[in-house]
């Protein structure tokens, strides 16, 4: 993202933390005490004192392709590694995974004959590799044992004196190899790349052969204890970094091994996957029109699932069926072995796509309750999936820039794939280390009991505004240290979703904290208590941080006053009743919106430029790490598949404009849609790096507002649509990403997504129909089940000031608010100075400087408070900095399992509150001085710092 020496971030060229590389592939299955992953621990680790330069990833921006392009080869060679004396690609190849499963057990002093042949075979092998051009297909990781899980590697307990090269292994009972020593070099013949390049290098599972096994006398440590043998692939000694992601981050949470054998779409897939997504879907848009609303997240979706498909592995029978030779007689399984982590990630996939309610759906009970127009369930469900697939086809057109580039992280992947390879692994067991599964259930059930203090018995830990409880009628302490309403300077909270509201800070890279956190300390702890004290734009007379909208009393703006019977624009009533006003944080938000909007597209042309010319051009846009070589194995989905889908449901917009006579136009549609596809990209980058997401609330209501004055329909379309489709367009690369690390085939993932979207999309406006016809005075503020509709009502009032009043009278010449013009200027140049500077010299740290990070971090405020960003950075700073420098090893292997758990407890907690002491009956209160004493500050109160009416010129 940020102009760097292309040397920097180059995978190559990063140092290691430590004399080792902690990643999955230093790994195998284990099957003499279960099945599940083990780590190797049979190395020596030798910590190394790193620098702020040591660990790249950690402390700066990844390497975008722009700066990796013109390396030279030595630089990309990592550290310690031979040279590359030969420009002939190396042929590749690989050691069957599997020597014998019938192998007499270790110990027995039984020869093992297969263990031996297979070895003497690798042997020869090595000896004599195959012709340069020849691939041969590499082994499955099936254990060819009936008692045995088929996607597990086993270990090997080769018993038999065996000699390579000149060393002797005749002691195989009391020496033992370490993976991260058996060497194997690595090439690969000439194959094509997905946009049909030659490619040298690693490939794929498909293309890999073994060529030589490099030994040394290293190999054997006769002082070790008797053990069996691990061969492994030491990636390390090579010169560039194929074998793994570049990024520590990425090779601590997700495997760089495959089997492409191991099933994905299955039947019981559907099954789980279809029942959890349509309840899920069903429950987020109920809950969705109350106050407060629990959520059923994605993480909660895991965990269900997975003892769903064990207990239908375990009872559904093995029998294979056939289908007539009629119609094609395709064979079919109900059961085609254990539960796996690709079938898994297909039910996440799809809990990702349905959990969270249609955008559009707020525009439409709008539509119906404060406006009184109804246009009944054939126009509700054409707009929801003209909003939910148009971003859709959007995403699979963008695969080439957010998908396969290794520099494309998704920070929130991570954590699922942490999570998913959990469930599915065992480790450490037999090196006494606790496995990351126990430690998850650890913390999840320690994370599920703590809440219940700060989100029942307690809930002043949660609000822990201690500074304001010493001075509670202290107006700007409370607005400085206050948690509720104020700037969040007292940086305690013991809510884990008061930390996490703006994303998990065990998920987000150091660096890109380090950008949000500044930005939040420039922009709210700085500049805003200066214009907020300096009484500039009127913000005393108004809460310093609060998310509605204000009159010239102080009060907040009552819409209704400005409306004609007709619902439109009352000029006059207007004039009458008074401007609106904006509170402090939300005024400091509009102008970095401003700021942001032409800043990040300048920066994206600045800093991927050459990337985005590679990309429409269809050449590479980046060397390829293993995880898109592995994804060689399956097909592809052709670009004209989504762009079939992005054209049908953009139809399906026209079709719900024109066919029930809402009066938006079409050009507005298309400058709608124009928007998504103008920001896709930069904020993609932004989002795959970051984990920070750019929406298009102002922009997507400014546009319609000053083209349609007057017309809150067209405002609302116009936003929902474009809102939804870049929003959608994010979430489907991200669920892409996913896809890519887990090595789902990729047509997998896009028929899941599709089908699971659009029968989603008939649930959720199903179920608001019901509820609407049947739930007597639902939005409204006395409503018995607290079906008030909140977001709605934010909608509504956002319709009305953007649509009614529009964007002329609040930004306009002769406003209050007229200088935020300036700001979009002032972001297009933003980023120019940081770029010229970097060109001009290379080695200083401005290079590593994203002003579109800076701008967009703080973009949760309001109604996120500043609480949210302080204790955020905190735990941040702990996990990605502190520990992560002083115990890499620990946090490569538990910090994203400590952050699913944490999550995945809070959640379970929160729900289980809710439905057994909130919800029944009216509920269940503890009134007492712990649940009280944060209510009863200027802080919870919203107190300005200068009472009266606003002073008019």
């Amino acid at each position: 993202m940020q102009g760097r020496e292309p040397s920097m971030d180059d995978a190559s060229s990063r140092p290691r933390t430590s004399s080792y590389r902690p990643t999955t592939s230093g790994g195998y299955y284990s099957t003499s005490q279960g099945t599940g992953y083990t780590y190797s621990n049979d190395y020596s680790i030798e910590e190394e004192e790193e620098s702020e330069d040591e660990d790249v990833f950690a402390y700066v921006p990844p390497t975008t392709a722009d700066q990796q392009a013109g390396v030279p080869s030595s630089i990309l060679q990592s550290p310690g590694s031979p040279p590359n004396d030969s420009a002939e690609p190396r042929h590749v190849t690989f050691p069957a995974p599997v020597f014998d499963p019938s192998s007499p057990p270790h110990g027995s002093g039984q020869p093992s004959s297969n263990a031996l042949s297979n070895l003497l075979l690798l042997h020869q092998q090595a000896l004599n590799p195959p012709p340069t051009g020849v691939v041969e297909t590499p082994p499955s990781t099936d254990s060819q044992h009936a008692v045995d899980d088929p996607y597990r590697l086993r270990r090997i307990e080769p018993q038999t004196p065996l000699s390579i090269d000149g060393h002797s292994l005749s002691q195989y009972e009391s020496t033992k190899v370490s993976s991260r020593r058996g060497n194997l070099s690595l090439t690969s013949g000439k194959e094509k790349t997905r946009d049909g390049e030659p490619n040298y290098g690693t490939s794929s599972g498909k293309s890999h052969s073994v060529s030589r096994l490099e030994s040394s006398p290293s190999i054997i440590d006769s002082e070790s204890r008797a053990e069996s043998i691990k061969m492994g692939f030491d990636f390390d000694t090579l010169g560039d970094e194929e074998d793994d992601s570049p990024f520590p981050e990425v090779r601590a949470s997700v495997s760089n091994i495959d089997d492409p054998e191991m099933p994905a779409m299955t039947l019981r897939m559907w099954f789980i996957g279809l029942i959890l997504c349509l309840i899920s879907s069903a429950l987020n848009v109920y809950y969705t029109f109350r106050s407060p609303a629990p959520s059923v997240a994605p993480l909660a979706l895991v965990l269900v699932a997975y003892p769903i498909g064990k207990f239908l592995a375990f009872v559904i029978p093995t029998k294979t069926y056939r289908l007539p030779r009629w119609i094609g007689g395709l064979e079919f399984s109900l059961n085609p072995g254990p539960w796996n982590i690709k079938e898994h990630v297909l039910v996440y996939i799809m809990a990702n796509v349905a959990v969270t309610p249609p955008y559009a759906l707020n525009a439409i009970v709008v539509l119906q309750v404060y406006y009184g127009i109804a246009y009944g369930f054939g126009f509700d469900i054409t707009l929801v999936l003209a909003t939910q697939l148009t971003g859709f086809g959007l995403a699979g057109l963008c695969r080439r820039f957010l998908v396969w580039p290794a520099s494309m992280v998704w920070p929130q992947n991570l954590v699922a794939c942490t999570l998913l390879n959990t469930l599915h692994a065992e480790e450490d067991e037999e090196t006494g280390g606790i496995s990351r599964y126990r430690f998850f259930m650890y913390l999840f059930g320690g994370s599920f009991i703590f809440f219940f203090l700060p989100g029942f018995l307690f809930t002043a830990l949660s609000v822990f505004s201690w500074v304001c409880w010493i001075a509670p009628r202290n107006v700007p302490v409370n607005q400085l240290f206050g948690v509720a309403t104020g700037l969040g300077m007292s940086v305690i909270t013991f809510d884990w979703s008061q930390v996490t509201w703006i994303g998990s800070p065990l998920m987000i890279p150091w660096w890109a904290e380090v950008h949000v956190f500044a930005g939040f300390v420039i922009f709210y702890w700085i500049m805003v208590p200066i214009l907020y004290y300096t009484n500039t734009w009127r913000l005393a007379h108004f809460p310093i941080s609060a998310n509605v909208l204000y009159d010239k009393f102080g009060h907040e703006y009552n819409v209704t006053r400005v409306l004609t019977p007709q619902d439109k624009f009352d000029m006059e009533a207007y004039k009458n009743y008074s401007p609106l006003y904006l509170p402090a944080t939300l005024a400091m938000t509009y102008l970095l919106a401003f700021t942001l909007s032409t800043c990040v597209l300048v920066h994206t042309l600045l800093y991927h430029g050459r990337t985005l010319v590679n990309g429409f051009k269809r050449m590479k846009v980046e060397k390829d790490d293993i995880h898109a070589k592995l994804m060689r194995n399956y097909p592809e989905v052709p670009d004209w598949w989504y762009g079939i889908a992005f054209i049908t449901f953009f139809a399906c917009a026209i079709t719900a404009m024109e066919v029930w006579k809402t009066g938006v136009p079409i050009w507005a549609l298309l400058l709608a849609v124009l928007l998504p596809v103008i920001y896709v990209l930069p904020s993609g980058f932004i989002y795959a790096m970051t984990g920070q997401s750019i929406t298009l609330n102002l922009i997507a209501q400014i546009i319609p507002g000053t083209l349609l004055p007057g017309n809150p329909l067209a405002n609302m379309v116009f936003k929902a649509y474009s809102v939804q489709t870049l929003t959608e367009a994010t979430f489907f690369v991200q669920d892409l990403k996913l896809g890519h690390y887990i090595k789902v085939p990729p047509r997998s993932t896009f028929l899941v997504q599709l089908v699971c979207t659009c029968l989603a999309a008939f649930v959720q406006v199903g179920v608001k129909q019901w509820m609407f016809a049947n739930i007597h005075d639902i939005c409204t503020s006395d409503q018995k089940s607290s079906l008030t509709c909140p977001h709605n009502q934010v909608f509504f009032t956002a319709s009305a000031i953007w649509g009614l009043v529009g964007p002329k009278r609040q930004f306009g010449p002769g406003s209050v608010y007229y200088p935020f013009l300036y700001a979009i200027i002032i972001g297009a140049f933003l980023p120019f100075p940081f770029w010229l500077w970097q060109r001009w010299h290379p080695k200083s740290r401005v290079k590593y400087i994203s002003t579109p990070i800076v701008l967009n971090g703080v973009g949760f405020i309001p109604p996120a408070t500043g609480i949210n960003y302080s204790s955020w950075f905190v735990v941040g700073f702990i996990f990605q900095y502190w520990i992560r420098r002083r115990n890499f090893l620990w946090w490569s292997k538990f910090n994203y399992v400590t952050s699913a758990a944490l999550d995945a407890g809070t959640v379970f907690c929160f729900i289980f509150i809710f439905f057994t002491l909130q919800y029944p009956k009216g509920g269940v209160t503890l009134n007492w001085w712990g649940n009280e004493v944060w209510m009863d500050t200027e802080d919870y109160k919203r107190t300005a710092f200068i009472h009266g009416p606003v002073p008019q010129t």
